[in-house]
């Protein structure tokens, strides 16, 4: 990964420039509307050095006064011994506005998914979530081994899997763990849950004792980060706690930009020798949904920042070069979760289309809802082979209800159960299945 160009000194520049000149200059209204164009946009220097400036300024000029009044805002937070800002533009205030209105409470997205599909979409998402959340860290399983891993509850294969299974069982404990407190023993929980068999037996639920551990970029080895000392963690994580615990700070810090620095601090902590990144998404979820944004569960942020891996890096570099600027990292994080809520809505879309496709498609006397949706499941997948327990996970229904469902299909001939083992069988399409499906829906059109 290049290397973050340093921005100029700001003592250099008032050297430079005459004093008098300017504070002329901060109460320009023509070159303010320059520094707010570049505080909108949120720039570092690198991209900064290269926008406009009036006539009589360069872009240092520009950027010093940008970063004058960035310094000026009153989000402010230290962690042990290190001091952490933020500045809040009207482009993020207008995006926390959309997630307030859409993500919690009651204002309109309780419709967006239907009652009786949430189970569903809840299980889908999860899967999601880890397989995404896996994959940014290294894992290399394809999403469909995955998913079919997760659906069967079959045993992991590989260290890859293995981290997939593991961060599904670990989004599924937050949404126990939702409304408690953190602690350093829930830390540690969820660390194990995170880590099992995917590191040495000492370190999984273990903070990292050493200071060997470093956050490099695979591409060419660089160093992008050197976390604090280990020694100094207790303190961090002390910080950490409080701030996801107490909500009295002020000025008021949004319950979404206070996920954000919760993510973001996890992995500038980095309080475990691997699984950091898992473990900051997973907090980010877990105070989310504390704080109300029930539809988090449904979003997988991971699978977008999955898309955005180097931009993803670069928000923490940004953050970390320019003396602890959390907004960079903000503004990421922000535009991540905008663009999953609207994958979301789409999709949510796409399958409610789905749903009325196999109602029209599939009309059958005796077979419900739930048998058409599994007929549509085995007529866009020939040599799908499902368990009962998968059935189950797909639709959220009991064990017995999945059983009846494949069973009357099986019935009407259109599955066959095959034997996996002495104590389970799997039900793949009959051989005629086709036929028997054609012949049902003419019978029903006549």
């Amino acid at each position: 990964m290049k290397k973050i160009e340093p921005a100029p000194s700001g003592k250099l520049w008032l050297n430079r420039r005459n004093v008098f000149t300017i504070q002329q200059w901060i109460y320009d209204p023509v070159i303010n509307t320059y520094v707010d164009a570049l505080n909108e946009r949120y720039y570092y220097w690198d991209k900064a050095k290269h926008q406009p400036a009036p006539e009589g300024l360069d872009a240092e000029d520009i950027w010093q006064l940008a970063t004058l009044k960035r310094s000026l805002s009153p989000y402010k937070h230290s962690f042990g011994g290190f001091h952490f800002h933020w500045f809040l533009n009207s482009q993020l205030l207008n995006l926390l506005h959309d997630f307030d209105l859409n993500i919690g409470g009651n204002l309109g997205s309780q419709s967006l998914i239907p009652k009786e599909d949430k189970h569903k979409y809840l299980i889908n998402s999860i899967m999601e979530e880890a397989i995404a959340s896996s994959q940014i860290e290294g894992a290399v399983t394809s999403r469909r081994v995955a998913k079919e891993m997760l659906r069967k509850n079959t045993a992991p294969k590989n260290v890859s899997e293995q981290m997939i299974f593991n961060n599904y069982r670990t989004i599924q404990r937050i949404l126990d763990l939702k409304h408690e407190p953190l602690t350093e023993a829930g830390l540690l929980e969820i660390h194990r849950l995170v880590s099992k068999d995917t590191m040495q037996s000492h370190e999984e639920g273990a903070f990292r004792a050493t200071d060997d551990i470093h956050v490099v970029d695979t591409s060419d080895g660089m160093v992008v980060h050197t976390p604090p000392r280990a020694e100094t963690l207790k303190v961090l994580l002390k910080d950490l706690y409080d701030f996801f615990n107490t909500d009295t700070a002020v000025p008021f810090i949004h319950p979404i930009v206070k996920a954000c620095v919760i993510h973001f601090m996890i992995g500038f902590i980095h309080p475990f020798a691997d699984g950091n990144g898992r473990i900051a998404r997973a907090l980010f979820y877990w105070y989310l949904l504390k704080k109300g944004y029930w539809l988090t569960e449904y979003m997988s942020i991971s699978r977008l920042i999955l898309r955005s891996k180097a931009q993803y890096a670069r928000a923490y570099q940004y953050s970390e070069t320019d003396e602890n600027d959390l907004t960079y990292f903000i503004k990421y994080q922000l535009r991540t979760m905008d663009l999953a809520f609207k994958e979301l809505g789409s999709y949510i879309k796409r399958k409610i289309a789905e749903k009325r496709q196999v109602a029209d498609l599939i009309r059958i006397p005796g077979v419900n809802d739930r048998q058409a949706l599994i007929l549509k499941w085995f007529s866009e997948e020939p040599r799908a082979s499902m368990s009962v327990r998968e059935v189950q996970a797909r639709l959220g229904v009991s064990n017995q209800t999945a059983r009846n469902d494949l069973n009357h299909l099986k019935m009407l001939e259109l599955l066959e159960s095959i034997a996996r083992d002495q104590k389970s069988e799997s039900y793949v399409r009959s051989g005629s299945f086709e036929s028997k499906l054609e012949k049902l829906q003419n019978k029903t059109s006549t």
